[in-house]
């Protein structure tokens, strides 16, 4: 990891830019993928998967026999651990649940706003390397809780045509049975375009490397709604004199074994606390499987050290992070002033890890700045908000006047006269 020690404001933009994403090399690589499964469907699906991930597919579909002997396939503590971290999934999100709001905005005008869910999802969840299975309850759950009446799910398998058992456990758990042996690009082209298998959905949820990424990004240009704009992994951060180096170590690690492409960022008030971390960083290291990956992604990962408190916090909400460690004494006080990140974790004994699995909140989470502006999944995500209003010819006659004066400043006479002809039949 680089080291910048008090860093000017000006120097803040460039310090802390994300891996460059060779997103047009990538493009073309996907677009002709897209092309050929809208095109050919089914036939396509397996010939991709023949091609990239070695394995002759019988079948699409996740049959009943095979999701029955998944549940004898996780060890029982495995079934325990997932067990707990869908119960607190599910608190959580279900106290997200809105109820409809009714108003009368004035005598005779009554304005609704309902949530209604979206009808057709596909959650996609990464296999190879790293099978999510938990990517299923982060999506799964909020899916059901919402209503949505069609949820899918395409993921990888290996090269036995076999899907990571306990990926079906926790879609069986939750209640989802219609699962298919599809990943990459193609799965994201098969939820979009539809096949003779797998029926098309109005919306896509869930991360993937940088073809999954591009090719939500092109299919969400062509009329299928996505989760929100991705890209690699990331986790800042923020350590002073109070924190555990041990901690700190261990939390950049956990976000930069994800790939190679993930960027993970320490802010400091503390120089000696940074020499600890990156000496603690650096004996972890060594003991990792997949250490290799991790340190790939330390490469293009930062340390920076800054005069106070305030300065730091400033740059936090700059680089606007995927996830955000507050590993301080003063940690609630912090987190007070956090205005961009993705999912915050407070305290010294609060991991990321904690919040990818178990502790409820949704691991799907904007990357690559993009929580300035987007938030991560949650109930809302699986929902559109609908509005209705009713008018009484009482309400009518107090407001249309209005809306005639406005109308007819806007030079658009249509919409006055559709006000006009009513307030005339009332007059009479």
């Amino acid at each position: 990891m680089k080291i910048y020690q008090k860093p000017t404001r000006d120097q803040w933009s460039k310090i802390l830019e994300r891996p460059a994403q060779k997103s047009s090399t990538v493009r073309k690589i996907v677009k002709p993928i897209l092309k050929q499964v809208k095109k050919k469907g089914d036939t396509a699906l397996r010939r991709f998967a023949k091609e990239y991930d070695q394995v002759d597919l019988k079948q699409l579909a996740v049959s009943n026999e095979e999701l029955k002997a998944a549940s004898s396939q996780v060890k029982p503590e495995l079934k325990d651990a997932i067990k707990r971290a869908y119960d607190n999934i599910k608190k959580f999100h279900e106290a997200q649940a809105q109820a409809e709001l009714i108003l009368e905005t004035s005598p005779g005008i009554t304005c609704r706003r309902k949530s209604v869910a979206i009808q057709k999802v596909g959650l996609y969840v990464p296999g190879g390397t790293a099978p999510l299975f938990s990517t299923v309850l982060m999506l799964g759950i909020p899916a059901k809780i919402a209503g949505c009446n069609e949820i899918i799910i395409c993921t990888p398998t290996d090269h036995l045509a076999a899907i990571n058992p306990a990926i079906l456990y926790s879609a069986s758990l939750i209640g989802i049975d219609k699962i298919y042996k599809v990943g990459g690009a193609q799965a994201i082209a098969a939820m979009a375009y539809g096949t003779e298998s797998i029926p098309a959905v109005d919306k896509i949820f869930g991360p993937g490397n940088q073809y999954v990424t591009v090719a939500k990004q092109m299919v969400s240009q062509k009329g299928t709604a996505i989760d929100m704009p991705a890209g690699p992994s990331e986790v800042a951060v923020y350590a002073d004199d109070s924190s555990d180096a041990d901690f700190v170590a261990s939390d950049l690690l956990s976000q930069a074994e994800h790939g190679p492409d993930s960027q993970v960022i320490l802010v400091s008030t503390s120089k000696a606390k940074i020499d600890e971390t990156l000496a603690a960083v650096k004996k972890q290291l060594a003991d990792l499987p997949r250490k290799e990956i991790a340190a790939k992604a330390l490469t293009h990962s930062r340390a920076i050290y800054l005069k106070s408190r305030e300065e730091a916090i400033d740059l936090l909400n700059e680089y606007a992070a995927e996830h955000l460690i507050l590993s301080t004494d003063d940690a609630d006080e912090v987190a007070d002033q956090i205005i961009n990140a993705g999912s915050v974790f407070v305290g010294h004994y609060t991991p990321e890890s904690a919040g990818d699995y178990a502790s409820g909140t949704n691991h799907t989470l904007p990357t690559y700045g993009y929580a300035r502006s987007y938030s991560g999944v949650s109930l809302d995500s699986f929902v559109k908000k609908i509005t209705f209003q009713r008018i009484t010819k009482k309400g009518l006659k107090d407001l249309g006047p209005s809306i005639e004066y406005m109308a007819a400043a806007e030079n658009l006479h249509a919409h006055k006269e559709a006000v006009s002809i009513r307030l005339r039949k009332l007059a009479k």
